[in-house]
C-alpha cells in the first residue's frame, strides 16, 4: 500500500538497488601448507531500513615459494535493498522495481542478469546487461501481495556462474483502492417497545479488503446517514443503540437506517461503503384489553344445547402474541348460573356456551357481566394500567315452533277382557308449549306396534280398541303414542302408554287329570285318600270356586268329601264315612291292606 504523505522521489529511493564492491583478500602463505578459510555472510541495517547482504569468499593456500595456486579468484558479492512495487500502477511505461548488480560487473557487458520464479518473464522482467527490473503489468496488492524471485549473474561469454543463485522477495506495496464492504448485508434486528435510550441493538461490521497493518487505508469509521434521530452508531465498534425513549411498536412498527464504514479513519477522500439495517420494534405487553363496546345484545334460541357454544365476544387488545392473550369470565350470578365462558385456543376470544336448557314461556331475556382480563403481564408497565375490562351482555331468548308436550310422561290405562271392539280406554293429551298453541293430531305409531289392537282419534287422543281381547292370551298391551302439530307435521313427540287387560269371570275350573283312585281295604275310617287340585285361568278374584260330588250320580256311603273352600278338596273312607280330597297332589291312601279302584 502507498505510505501516507510519501512521495515518488521517497519511494524511487527506498527501491535503489545498492551494490557494493568487496574488497578483493589474498591468501597469506603459511609453511604448513594450504589453508581453506570459511565462508562469511553478513548482514548489515542500511539508513534507509533496507538489509545489505555481503557473501565474502576468501580461499587461502601455502605454496612453495615461486608457485602460484591456479584455482585462487578473487571475492565477488551481491548487494541489494528489498524491492517494493505499487499497486495498480497506471503510468505508460512499465514500473522501475529495483537494479540487480555484482562487483565482478565492470560495465563492459561480459556479465549477464538473469531471473526467474514467480511472475518471472511475464510480469516482472530484467534488462541482461544493466540488471534493472521493470514491472510490465499493474499488480493487485489484495490478489497477491508479494512474489518469490531467483537472481542470477553468468558470464555471457563462458556461461559460468559469476555469484551464486539467491532468492529475493518482491513485495506488492498497498494503496487505498477498496472500499469498506458489508458482505452480510443488508441486516435485520430486532429491539423491545418502550426501550430506555442507550438500549443495544445491533452490532455491524465492515471489511475492507486493503492492508490493515499499512497506514490508514483499513481504518473503518461509522456513521449513521439515515435514522435519526431513533438510532445512533458507535462510530469505532459500530454498536447501533436507541436514541428515544418510549418508541411504541403500536405507532410505528419498523425502522430502516443507513449505516456507512468510510476507511482512512473518516477523513476526507476516504472510500465508503453503505448498508441498511431494518429494525424492528418487538411486542411488550404496554396496553390493556378494551370491549369496544359497553354493551351487547346476543340473539339465542330457546332450542339451543346444553353445553354448546350460542355465541362469542372479544375485548382487543393491541399487542401481539401472548401478550393479548384473554382469559374471560361471568361476574354476576343470575348469569354464571345459566350460562359460561371460556377463552377460544387462540386466547383472544371469549365463547359464550349454555349450561341449562332455555325456556322462552319461563324467561325471556338474561344478563351477563363479562370480564376480559391479560393473562400475561409484566410488571415494569403495570402503571399503564388496570389490564382488564368489562362489559354487558344481553341475552335474548328466541321463541321456537317446538313439538307438542305431553301431560304426562308415560300413560297405564285398563280395559275389561272380552270388551267388544271400539271401547274406551283412555286419553293421552299434548299441548303446544308456544303462546300460539297451535293445534296437535294424535296417532299411534306403527313403527313400533305391529298389531293394531287399537286406534286413537287424532283430535282427541282417546284411545280405543279394535278387537276384543283375551287376558288370558296377553294381559298387557304396549304402544307409543305420536303427537304431531298441524300447521307444522315435522315437530313430533312420542309417550309410551301401557294398557292392562282386566280379567272377568270367563273360565270353568278344571282338574288337570282324570286318573283313578286306588283305596286299599286296609284304609282306616277317615283317613284321607286322595287330594285332587283344580285350575282356574281367571285371577285370584275371580279363580275361587267350591268342591261338590256331582248330584247326578249315587251317592256312596262309603265316601265323604269336604271342601276346603279354596283350590282343593279331600275325600275320606271309614266303616261310616271316606274323605276324598281333591288337589293338584295325588296322595294314594291304603285301607286294611286291600287296594281297590
Amino acid at each position: 500500500m502507498r505510505a501516507a504523505g510519501g512521495g515518488a522521489a521517497c519511494l524511487s529511493s527506498l527501491l535503489l538497488l545498492c551494490l557494493f564492491a568487496l574488497r578483493r583478500g589474498l591468501g597469506t602463505p603459511s609453511p604448513a601448507g594450504p589453508i581453506l578459510s570459511p565462508r562469511i555472510h553478513n548482514q548489515t541495517k542500511t539508513a534507509e531500513g533496507s538489509v545489505r547482504t555481503t557473501r565474502t569468499h576468501n580461499l587461502t593456500k601455502h605454496l612453495p615459494e615461486g608457485e602460484k595456486d591456479p584455482h585462487h579468484r578473487p571475492k565477488r558479492g551481491w548487494v541489494w535493498n528489498q524491492f517494493f512495487v505499487l499497486e495498480e500502477h497506471i503510468g505508460p511505461e512499465a514500473q522501475y522495481v529495483g537494479k540487480l548488480h555484482s562487483n565482478s560487473d565492470k560495465g563492459d557487458g561480459s556479465v549477464r542478469y538473469l531471473l526467474s520464479g514467480e511472475g518471472a518473464g511475464t510480469i516482472f522482467t530484467i534488462n541482461e546487461v544493466t540488471g534493472d527490473i521493470h514491472a510490465t503489468k499493474s499488480l493487485d496488492r489484495e490478489t497477491k501481495n508479494h512474489y518469490v524471485l531467483h537472481a542470477r549473474a553468468i558470464d555471457r561469454f563462458t556461461n559460468r556462474a559469476v555469484e551464486p543463485e539467491s532468492e529475493f522477495i518482491i513485495k506488492v506495496q498497498d494503496v487505498n483502492d477498496n472500499a469498506p464492504t458489508f458482505p452480510d448485508g443488508p441486516f435485520a434486528a430486532s429491539v423491545p417497545e418502550m426501550s430506555d435510550i442507550g438500549t443495544s441493538v445491533f452490532q455491524i461490521t465492515a471489511t475492507d479488503a486493503d492492508d490493515p497493518t499499512y497506514g490508514n487505508s483499513a481504518r473503518i469509521v461509522y456513521s449513521i446517514l439515515q435514522g435519526q434521530p431513533y438510532f445512533t452508531v458507535d462510530p469505532k465498534t459500530g454498536i447501533i443503540r436507541t436514541a428515544l425513549a418510549n418508541m411504541d411498536r403500536e405507532t410505528r412498527e419498523m425502522y430502516s437506517i443507513i449505516i456507512q464504514a468510510k476507511d482512512m479513519a473518516g477523513s476526507v477522500g476516504g472510500l465508503s461503503g453503505s448498508t441498511t439495517v431494518n429494525i424492528t420494534l418487538t411486542d411488550v405487553n404496554d396496553n390493556p384489553p378494551r370491549f369496544p363496546q359497553k354493551n351487547y345484545q346476543l340473539y339465542v334460541p330457546e332450542s339451543a344445547q346444553v353445553g354448546k357454544a350460542v355465541g362469542k365476544i372479544k375485548a382487543n387488545d393491541e399487542d401481539l402474541g401472548i401478550n393479548a392473550e384473554m382469559a374471560y369470565r361471568i361476574t354476576n350470578e343470575e348469569g354464571a348460573a345459566m350460562f359460561s365462558i371460556y377463552a377460544d385456543s387462540d386466547k383472544r376470544e371469549g365463547v359464550i356456551s349454555l349450561k341449562k336448557p332455555l325456556d322462552y314461556e319461563k324467561k325471556k331475556a338474561y344478563s351477563l357481566s363479562i370480564e376480559g382480563v391479560n393473562t400475561h403481564l409484566d410488571p415494569q408497565f403495570s402503571h399503564l394500567g388496570p389490564f382488564k375490562d368489562t362489559t354487558t351482555l344481553k341475552i335474548i331468548v328466541g321463541d321456537v315452533d317446538e313439538a307438542p308436550v305431553f301431560t304426562m310422561d308415560y300413560y297405564i290405562m285398563d280395559v275389561y277382557e272380552n270388551a267388544p271392539a271400539g271401547a274406551d280406554v283412555g286419553m293421552v293429551t299434548a299441548q303446544d308449549p308456544d303462546n300460539a298453541r297451535g293445534k296437535v293430531r294424535y296417532s299411534i305409531d306403527s313403527s313400533v306396534n305391529g298389531e293394531s289392537l287399537f286406534s286413537i282419534d287424532a283430535n282427541s287422543g282417546l284411545i280405543k280398541t279394535t278387537a276384543s281381547l283375551d287376558r288370558e292370551a296377553v294381559a298387557w298391551h304396549n304402544i307409543t303414542v305420536k303427537a304431531s302439530e298441524v300447521d307444522n307435521p315435522k315437530l313430533v313427540s312420542y309417550v309410551p302408554v301401557t294398557v292392562q287387560v282386566l280379567d272377568i269371570n270367563d273360565n270353568t275350573p278344571y282338574i288337570p287329570t282324570d286318573q283313578d283312585i286306588i283305596v286299599c281295604e286296609s284304609s282306616k275310617p277317615g283317613q284321607v285318600i286322595q287330594t285332587i287340585r283344580a285350575t282356574d285361568n281367571d285371577n285370584f278374584a275371580n279363580g275361587r270356586f267350591s268342591f261338590a260330588l256331582p248330584t247326578d250320580l249315587p251317592t256312596n256311603p262309603n265316601f265323604t268329601l269336604k271342601d276346603n273352600e279354596g283350590m282343593n278338596m279331600r275325600t275320606c273312607c271309614g266303616n261310616s264315612r271316606f274323605f276324598l280330597a281333591i288337589s293338584f297332589d295325588f296322595l294314594c291312601y291304603y285301607a286294611g291292606g286291600l287296594c281297590f279302584i
